[in-house]
């Protein structure tokens, strides 16, 4: 066997890794690539990321909302033991992960620095420590390092699974003073900053947010089904010319989340954001019949010309 041939057969038989997953396989990060050129490269991380990380929570879907695209919200953590009520927040000062306001109110970030292959673990880390912290207390990072015992958790250990969350959007971050009291140092600066960045945003359904992003505004919204399920039937809506809001308004594409496909359209932003509810609320129903009809009815040559276009504007951000 000549050099050349061998180095070519060495290559093909290049067999799976420790982890048990073969170089020219999907990356189970869910990021599309092959292992080999996400997690399996040399300089990849070792622990790969959980690609769902609030699957088996009601809340799952206001969860990524808000740790991907709500500027400014708060919601209160349903949790089924401890004596500290605590908030989940977008933000905190200097992108904290957790803190205890000087007033005791306890706040845990979800738009943080990450420093293990799960969110979810993370966030339990996070909560942990603020069910026990002193006012004034902060947080800044939390990871491995911060594990309060020798049983890792996850939130959903700490949560009730069936209770979503009751989620309030801000027009600034005044909320991370207690009423009354005015900031100073890195925290006024990190409030100024902050502020002048936030783009206005309004809940106008379950996991659907209308924000503004300048020359146009957004619907983005957070669906629950399996990718596959919901591109079929945003396909055969187009096919129909039912995938828009209406007036004003366009189908953009989509964009996968903490494994989970969020769907956006641009709007006409001259129009109050709750100007769309309805259109929403509409959308929402010839969604579930389209989805309904899957079981019976496959996509025609048209839907799935129409998926394809679907699926090329499509991006993966977690």
């Amino acid at each position: 066997m000549s050099r050349r041939s061998a180095v070519k057969h060495a290559r093909k038989a290049k067999p799976a890794d420790a982890s048990g997953i073969g170089p020219r396989q999907p990356c189970p990060c869910g990021s599309g690539k092959r292992y080999k050129a996400c997690h399996g490269s040399a300089d990849g991380a070792v622990d790969i990321p959980v690609a769902r990380p609030f699957d088996g929570l009601a809340a799952e879907r206001e969860l990524i909302a808000l740790r991907e695209f709500v500027p400014s919200g708060t919601a209160v953590l349903p949790l089924t033991s401890g004596d500290r009520e605590i908030t989940l927040a977008t933000v905190l000062p200097m992108a904290a992960a957790a803190l205890i306001r000087a007033d005791g109110v306890a706040y845990v970030g979800l738009q943080v620095q990450t420093r293990s292959s799960d969110v979810s673990r993370d966030l339990a880390r996070a909560v942990r420590w603020a069910l026990t912290a002193k006012p004034g207390d902060v947080l800044g990072v939390v990871g491995p390092d911060t594990d309060p015992g020798d049983k890792p958790e996850r939130l959903q250990d700490l949560v009730d699974l069936d209770a979503d969350l009751d989620v309030l959007v801000h027009d600034d971050f005044a909320w991370w003073m207690p009423e009354g009291s005015e900031p100073s140092g890195e925290v006024a600066v990190s409030l100024e900053r902050a502020n002048s960045a936030i783009l206005p945003t309004e809940r106008i359904g379950p996991a659907a947010y209308w924000v503004d992003a300048g020359e146009r505004a957004h619907l983005r919204w957070v669906r629950p089904e399996p990718e596959e399920q919901l591109l079929a039937a945003l396909a055969r809506l187009h096919a129909r010319g039912e995938l828009g809001l209406g007036e004003g308004s366009r189908y953009a594409g989509s964009f996968r989340a903490h494994g989970l496909l969020v769907p956006v359209w641009d709007l006409d932003r001259e129009s109050h954001a709750r100007e769309w509810t309805e259109a929403v609320e509409q959308l929402g129903t010839r969604l579930d019949a389209a989805l309904a009809s899957l079981a019976d009815e496959p996509l025609t040559g048209e839907e799935r010309r129409a998926r394809d276009g679907l699926l090329g504007r499509q991006i993966t951000i977690r």
